[in-house]
């Protein structure tokens, strides 16, 4: 079934479903994964027998066969004229709104994101003159730092630790949108000088993070020990995952994550397993599973003890989606497709003794698609 979510009036989305779920519940849990919406949330959607008038979904069966239009409403969330919602337990302060988890992969190329409305203003300008006479914008100390705070923002969102090349695409992404900000003198791309002040900017910015509590990043603490010397009591999150240690969800706590975890369990025991209601109960219960298995270290048969569902295939596939962002499988054959050349040269060696592989190898040599 297809979707049209809007979750905000500049933030519209499309999400298409293979099977529409049996509960409003689940509905909400693959929106939230999909989405990477945070938090409690209520839908709405356009009842055609009121004119398309938005009604609360509270049953599956309201919904219009093929397509339909949802409005997600955060609860507690206050709607002003425009249509925009405000948290009414929002805090002033400093710390950039932070992701529980991070929902996607590495973008090629990285999305810019727009900036302040002063700083786009000027960047239309400085572009303007750019590419009349080539002349680059003055950047001021106020203006550079818009730019860095959003970028490390953005960045973020899909990686705590990135590595040097993925810091040389958002500065040349940056370089490429708005050319008047290209580095002066005779350099050879325009934009390292955004790289190194970009990797300083994410350092300070992981440290109001951390600061603020932020389990992903506190993890990577140094505490000291009774010796008065600083160690790292946990390994540092690997460069290739995207969610090494999220958050708990908004509204959600340990217990209630403990609560959901021995309903999961609960189920794992029946006869027939109720898979769409485990998946959901694996997705909510993610960063509680996540600790245990960072902060705690515990034994194999401890994990499987209190996780069964993570040993089951399906959830091995998942779990590996939602720490790497990846598909299991996908990842796992494009990798194999890299040995291909070599496993075929090492066939054609050791062909000559074992008629049934030289029949293959020849009927692989034979065939024109798969010449290398």
């Amino acid at each position: 079934m297809l979707f049209r979510v809007i979750i905000t009036p500049d933030d519209i989305r499309r999400v298409s479903v293979e099977s529409l779920p049996e509960t409003v519940d689940e509905l909400v849990n693959i929106l939230r994964q999909e989405l990477g919406l945070q938090g409690d949330f209520i839908l709405q959607f356009e009842d055609p027998e009121f004119q398309n008038e938005l009604c609360n979904l509270s049953n599956m069966s309201d919904l219009p066969q093929g397509r339909a239009t949802l409005k997600v409403i955060q609860k507690g969330a206050v709607v002003t004229a425009s249509g925009n919602q405000i948290s009414d337990s929002s805090i002033d302060t400093d710390l950039p709104h932070t992701p529980a988890s991070h929902t996607q992969k590495w973008p090629d190329p990285f999305p810019v994101p727009t900036f302040s409305s002063s700083t786009e203003l000027q960047l239309k300008q400085g572009n303007d003159a750019y590419s009349k006479n080539g002349s680059l914008l003055n950047i001021t100390r106020e203006m550079k730092s818009d730019i860095l705070d959003k970028l490390a923002e953005a960045i973020y969102a899909i990686k705590a630790y990135p590595n040097n090349n993925e810091y040389n695409a958002v500065a040349k992404a940056l370089v490429e949108k708005h050319p008047c900000l290209k580095e002066p003198g005779p350099t050879a791309c325009g934009w390292s000088g955004w790289n190194f002040s970009l990797k300083f900017k994410m350092g300070n910015f992981r440290q109001k993070l951390r600061i603020s509590g932020c389990a992903e990043l506190s993890v990577n603490c140094r505490e000291t020990s009774d010796s008065g010397d600083k160690t790292r009591v946990t390994k540092k999150a690997r460069k290739s995952e995207v969610n090494f240690l999220p958050n708990l969800p908004t509204g959600k706590s340990f217990d209630s994550l403990e609560v959901d975890r021995c309903a999961l369990e609960n189920e794992m025991k029946k006869k027939k397993v109720a898979w769409k209601q485990v998946d959901a109960l694996m997705d909510n219960t993610f960063s509680l599973r996540r600790k245990e298995v960072i902060s705690e270290v515990p034994l194999v048969k401890d994990v499987k003890k209190r996780w069964p569902a993570l040993f089951t295939q399906r959830q091995v596939a998942a779990e590996f989606r939602r720490i790497m962002a990846k598909d299991l499988g996908k990842a796992f054959f494009d990798g194999l497709d890299e040995y291909v050349p070599t496993f075929l040269q090492l066939y054609r060696e050791r062909c000559s003794g074992d008629g049934a592989l030289k029949c293959l190898v020849e009927s692989l040599d034979a065939d024109v698609s798969l010449c290398l």
